[in-house]
C-alpha cells in the first residue's frame, strides 16, 4: 500500500494522499502519505482534515433517514408540505416534487444547473435567495426520466432538514452523526473546526505548474458538500454503515434503522457508468452512487472541490471499506489506488492501475488542450485581419437566477465582471462573428467561456449566452443555463 500511494503521488503531482483500509470491522490500514500543503511541508497523517465535498451527500440522506426513522416525515412527503416556499420551473414538478426527488438527481434539470450561485464560492447568494431561484432554472428533460447529477437540490434537502429539527442542518449533522460516531476531528464545515492546526491545503496545475489555490469555503453548499474530516474518522462512518446502522465497541447502539439504511441504498436513478470491472447495473440511490462489480454490490460516493477530490467505497458483502482523500484535483489518482485495491479483494491480477488512470488523464487532458490550442489559432489570425465596433457590446445584461453582468471597455479590451460571483472576471478576446472569449484573471478556475452576443437591429448587443470552450471545464460551471439579457440603454 505504502509503495502504490507514493507512486500516485509522484505520478499524478499530488501533494498529499490520506488512505484507510476497513475490513471485517477493523481499521486495517490509516496512514498519511506527502505533505499538506507545498508551502509548509508538513506531512498529511491519519488526522489531517479534508474537505470531504459530495461525501458530504451521504450524510444528508442518513439525516433525513433519521428523520425518518422518528416519522417525522417521508421518503415522499413532498417537498411544499415542509418548505411551502419551494418552486420548480414546471408547476406540475412543483406539486410532485418530494423528498425522495431531492437525493436522486432526476428532477429534470440539466447537469449542474445553477451551481454558478455557489461555484466558484466568491458568488454572495443566500440558501433563500438559491431556493427562490430555482424556478427560473429551464428544464433540460422530463420529470424523474434522466440522471443529471445536481447540487442545489441538496441544499433544499438540507433546509427541509433545518425545518423538521428546529437546528440547522450544520448543528444536525454535527450533533446527530459526528458526535455519536466519535468524529473528534471533523466538523460540517471548515469554518466549525475548532483545531485547524490540521488541515490541507488545496493545489491545482495552473500553466503547467503546481500551486497552492484557495480553498472553497462557501457556507451556502454545506449540505451538497460541506463537511470537513479525516480517515480515522470517516472509518468510524463507514464501520456504522457497514454494520447496518449500528456502532459502538460492541455495537451495541443503532444510529439509523437498518430498514432505512436499506432504502437509502436502493436503487433509484439509472445512469450510465464506465467501470472498469464486469458490471450489470449503475445508479444512484439516496446520496450513495450503486452498482455491481464482479458479482459484488458496491456503494460509493466521490466528492471535488477546487484543488482536491476524495473517493469513500464500500463493500458490504466483504464488510471492506476504502477512504483516499488528496489535495489535488486529479480524480485518476484516487481511482488508481482505490480499484488496485479491489483487484486484490476480486482476485483480479495483472492491471496496473495506476498506469490505467494516467492514460485516461493524458488522453482527456489532450483533449482539452486540442480544443483550447486550435481556437487561439484562430484568434490570432482574426487579430490580424478584423476590425470590431466594441462600443457596441459594452452595458450591463441580466439573467433572472445569476443576476448582472458588466461588460465594460478600457482602452482596446472589453471586460466580463459578475456582479454577484467576483471570481468571475476576466478579459474578452474577438473570436468570430458576434463571439469573444472569456479569459478569467484567476487562472486556477480552468473555465474560459465562449460568449454569444446577439444583436438587434441597430447593431448593438442586446443579449449573451455562454459555453465552456475546454472538455475539461468543471460542469458546475454551468454557463449555458445562463440567459443573459442587456437591461440598460444602448
Amino acid at each position: 500500500m505504502d509503495s502504490l500511494v507514493n507512486k500516485t503521488l509522484k505520478t499524478f503531482h499530488v501533494p498529499g494522499i490520506a488512505l484507510a483500509i476497513i475490513k471485517d470491522n477493523h481499521i486495517i490500514h490509516a496512514k498519511g502519505y506527502g505533505v499538506r500543503s507545498i508551502r509548509t511541508g508538513e506531512p498529511v497523517n491519519e488526522h489531517t482534515a479534508f474537505a470531504i465535498a459530495s461525501n458530504s451527500k451521504a450524510f444528508t440522506a442518513v439525516a433525513l433517514g433519521l428523520l425518518v426513522d422518528e416519522k417525522k416525515l417521508r421518503w415522499d412527503t413532498k417537498v411544499t408540505d415542509v418548505l411551502p416556499e419551494f418552486k420548480m420551473y414546471d408547476p406540475y414538478v412543483t406539486a410532485e416534487f418530494t423528498i425522495r426527488d431531492l437525493l436522486t438527481h432526476r428532477s429534470g434539470l440539466g447537469l449542474g444547473a445553477g451551481d454558478l450561485m455557489v461555484w466558484p464560492d466568491s458568488a454572495d447568494f443566500t440558501k433563500s435567495e438559491i431556493i427562490h431561484n430555482l424556478r427560473y432554472l429551464k428544464p433540460v428533460s422530463s420529470f424523474r426520466t434522466k440522471f443529471d447529477y445536481d447540487n442545489l437540490l441538496y441544499i433544499v434537502a438540507g433546509e427541509v432538514i433545518a425545518r423538521l429539527s428546529g437546528m440547522s442542518w450544520e448543528e444536525f449533522i454535527e450533533r446527530r452523526i459526528l458526535k455519536p460516531l466519535n468524529m473528534t476531528h471533523s466538523a460540517a464545515s471548515l469554518s466549525r473546526m475548532a483545531d485547524q492546526s490540521n488541515v490541507i491545503d488545496a493545489h491545482a496545475l495552473v500553466d503547467g505548474h503546481l500551486q497552492v489555490i484557495p480553498r472553497q469555503l462557501s457556507e451556502a453548499t454545506n449540505a451538497a458538500g460541506g463537511i470537513n474530516s479525516s480517515v480515522s474518522d470517516m472509518s468510524r462512518w463507514l464501520m456504522m454503515l457497514l454494520n447496518n446502522g449500528k456502532y459502538g465497541q460492541h455495537l451495541e447502539k443503532q444510529l439509523i434503522s437498518e430498514h432505512t439504511l436499506r432504502e437509502i441504498w436502493s436503487p433509484q436513478t439509472i445512469y450510465h457508468d464506465d467501470s472498469p470491472y464486469h458490471t450489470h447495473f449503475s445508479s444512484y440511490g439516496l446520496g450513495f452512487f450503486l452498482r455491481d462489480e464482479c458479482g459484488y454490490f458496491v456503494v460509493e460516493h466521490t466528492g471535488g472541490l477546487a484543488g482536491m477530490v476524495t473517493q469513500v467505497t464500500l463493500i458490504p458483502e466483504l464488510k471492506l471499506g476504502i477512504i483516499v482523500f488528496t489535495n489535488q484535483q486529479s480524480g485518476a489518482a484516487f481511482t488508481a489506488i482505490s480499484n488496485q485495491l479491489k483487484d486484490g479483494y476480486y482476485g483480479i491480477i495483472g492491471k496496473d492501475r495506476i498506469q490505467e488512470n494516467f492514460d485516461q488523464e493524458q488522453a482527456w487532458f489532450a483533449k482539452g488542450k486540442s480544443a483550447t490550442d486550435s481556437l487561439w489559432k484562430v484568434i490570432e489570425h482574426q487579430r490580424e485581419n478584423t476590425t470590431i465596433d466594441l462600443a457596441s457590446y459594452v452595458g450591463t445584461y441580466r439573467d433572472d437566477w445569476f443576476g448582472k453582468v458588466d461588460i465594460t471597455r478600457h482602452s482596446q479590451h472589453l471586460f466580463f465582471t459578475a456582479q454577484r460571483s467576483p471570481k468571475l472576471k476576466g478579459t474578452l478576446t474577438h473570436y468570430k462573428g458576434n463571439t469573444f472569449i472569456v479569459r478569467w484573471n484567476d487562472r486556477s478556475l480552468d473555465a474560459d467561456a465562449y460568449l454569444i452576443f446577439s444583436l438587434n437591429k441597430d447593431g448593438f448587443a442586446s443579449s449573451i449566452k455562454m459555453q465552456a470552450i475546454s472538455p475539461l471545464t468543471d460542469f458546475s460551471f454551468d454557463f449555458q443555463d445562463l440567459n443573459l439579457k442587456r437591461i440598460n440603454e444602448y
